[in-house]
């Protein structure tokens, strides 16, 4: 498997280029801003992108999506249900906040917690991890023992609970259910920040006493 973080915007948001590396099949978790950046390095690994994944709907993850989808008219965009509005409203995915405006093309599938994506040889399962957002998502590659956790659990912590339609109650129900589950050597690959482990997190992690 491929694995290409790029921190990308203000908010410094990890974007995840995710690569079959037989197929050269591939997906885009997160393609928060820097459409040009993120395009040069799928060009430069000579990788075909299938799928936008977003985690959730908020602005810095979803605001270079209408660029990347121009540059490769196949994609497909996907999110869960309960988030498919923000992206096509800068006000619900509070970009407007900060007066970036940031807008998305609609969702092409919308999620809704168990599907399976297959890309190339690699297996996606989507756990829906809400309370972030409602429609919050994690993305997990049992082969590879990878999961792509959004603003849901971070090395330390986990996503904000004081925004709009956020809920902490979910949010430690939906990572305790869906992500301590997981084997402690799977690899967490957050939103925002460095990677950790879920062993790690169970153990150190203060929010999930």
């Amino acid at each position: 498997m491929i694995i290409k973080k790029l921190v990308v915007g203000f908010l410094e948001t990890n974007c995840y280029i995710v690569g079959c590396e037989q197929t050269k099949r591939a997906f885009i978790i997160d393609p928060g801003a820097e459409s040009s950046r993120i395009i040069e390095e799928i060009k430069k690994e000579h990788l075909n992108p299938e799928y936008i994944i977003n985690t959730h709907g908020h602005g810095d993850h979803i605001g270079a999506n209408k660029n990347i989808k121009k540059e490769f008219e196949d994609l497909k965009i996907l999110i869960h249900t309960n988030d498919k509005d923000m992206l096509t409203d800068a006000s619900k995915n509070l970009s407007a906040d900060f007066a970036m405006n940031y807008v998305s093309p609609s969702a092409d599938i919308v999620l809704n917690g168990g599907e399976i994506i297959e890309v190339g040889d690699l297996r996606l399962e989507i756990l829906f991890t809400p309370g972030h957002t409602p429609g919050g998502i994690s993305i997990f590659i049992k082969k590879e023992k990878t999961v792509f956790t959004g603003d849901a659990l971070f090395r330390g912590s986990v996503g904000r609970t004081d925004l709009p339609s956020s809920s902490g109650a979910d949010l430690i129900r939906a990572i305790k259910e869906k992500l301590m589950v997981l084997d402690s050597d799977v690899v967490i690959y957050p939103g925002h920040g460095p990677d950790s482990t879920i062993g790690y997190e169970r153990e150190n992690n203060p929010f999930l006493v």
